[in-house]
């Protein structure tokens, strides 16, 4: 019989850190992760020995780049692995972080997600597997035929997919680590730059620099260290699947909705049961899509349920109240532990203006190229819920 993590010993989230997403520039990975997992180390009040393993997720930064960022915090002899799954890399590093800590391999995992920059490849240039539409058809036509698919389906208007944008820079302006801070009108993002089919450059999202840290940790760790119970915040569930057959349906829409609907199962939770949801809305199209799949309206109704404000801020369900991809930025090795730092900020109540009232439950759900999808659960710290 396959265990989850409520099988096993409970794991919580204690530190989180982040270097800003940003354009690519002169900054070093060493300083963009080491600026993270410092900060994490200071959220949880560890230090670099309490620490027992490292799973660093980055897609885009070559070889073995654990190793420079971290010999500046001391040399303990750590296990420290590699993490490469696509826009998933960091996603798959806090899941083997909270596996490896509810196992009881470990009392203090560091999942840090670390990238400089993308650079699209030819499938074929690598893996020695080439596709029918290399060079025809990158992720922006995928997902621009995707819109348009949707939008002959149900009905929806390119204003309903750009007011998806809208609502993201509105939260990406709230949020000091965005690589976008500017709040833009449906006017402007409709008008803004095109990039294929119905989506605009400001419905993309950019792809820069940047890195985020978590520190996942045992009972006994939250024990023996002494840390203050009220800010540790439960990983209740990770799930993780790969792609299927569909058929005619989006690999994209049912793989989420296979993952996203094992991990809630997992938690023991429903859809209606979620306060926060931070998701892989590289497109807008996408948003619409996933939340749908992940049961949170009915198919066909994401458009409307944005427009009524049900994904707002102080909505039924915050989506992206970091800015999500769009606003926050995707910089892809680092984007789903970004994506886990912000949720447990929220379940602390810490995020500010970005603060989903009496958050209690939170999903984090990254899709990679492969195509993998990886989704985790949070729950609040005790005395919020």
């Amino acid at each position: 019989m396959i265990k989850t993590l409520q099988d096993l010993r409970p794991v919580y989230v204690v530190g989180i850190g982040l270097h800003r997403y940003q354009r690519i520039g002169d900054t070093s990975f060493v300083q963009l992760g080491l600026t993270a997992v410092r900060a994490a180390l200071d959220d949880a009040r560890l230090t670099w020995p309490d620490i027992d393993h490292v799973y660093t997720g980055t897609a885009t930064s070559g070889m073995a780049v654990s190793r420079p960022i971290l010999k500046h915090l001391g040399v303990t002899g750590i296990p420290m692995t590699q993490i490469e799954n696509a826009s998933a890399s960091g996603s798959s590093a806090v899941r083997l972080a909270a596996i490896t800590v509810a196992s009881g391999l470990s009392d203090a995992s560091l999942a840090l997600g670390v990238d400089k920059g993308f650079q699209l490849l030819n499938s074929a240039s690598r893996t020695g597997v080439s596709g029918l539409a290399d060079h025809r058809i990158p992720p922006p036509a995928h997902f621009a035929l995707l819109a348009s698919e949707y939008i002959d389906t149900y009905g929806a208007t390119p204003a309903q997919l750009a007011a998806v944008a809208v609502k993201n820079h509105r939260n990406g302006a709230l949020n000091p680590y965005a690589q976008r801070q500017k709040v833009r009108t449906l006017e402007e993002v409709m008008a803004d730059a095109p990039i294929a089919g119905v989506l605009t450059r400001l419905q993309c999202c950019p792809i820069g620099e940047g890195a985020a840290a978590a520190i996942l940790v045992s009972e006994d760790a939250i024990e023996r260290c002494g840390l203050d119970r009220s800010r540790c915040v439960r990983v209740a569930s990770s799930a993780q699947f790969s792609e299927e057959l569909y058929g005619a349906r989006s690999f994209d829409a049912e793989l989420t909705r296979r993952t996203t609907r094992q991990a809630m199962a997992e938690a023991d939770i429903r859809p209606e049961d979620l306060d926060l949801v931070e998701l892989h809305d590289a497109f807008t199209i996408e948003e619409l899509q996933y939340v749908e799949a992940m049961g949170l309206c009915a198919e066909g109704d994401a458009a409307a349920e944005i427009a009524a404000g049900a994904f707002d801020i102080g909505g039924r369900t915050a989506v992206s109240a970091s800015g999500g991809l769009i606003a926050m930025g995707h910089p892809t090795g680092p984007t789903g532990v970004g994506q886990v730092v912000e949720i447990t900020r929220q379940l602390r109540g810490e995020a500010g203006a970005r603060q989903q009232p009496e958050a209690r439950w939170g999903l984090a759900h990254m899709v990679g190229l492969g195509a993998v999808c990886v989704a985790h659960v949070l729950e609040a710290p005790e005395g919020r819920h």
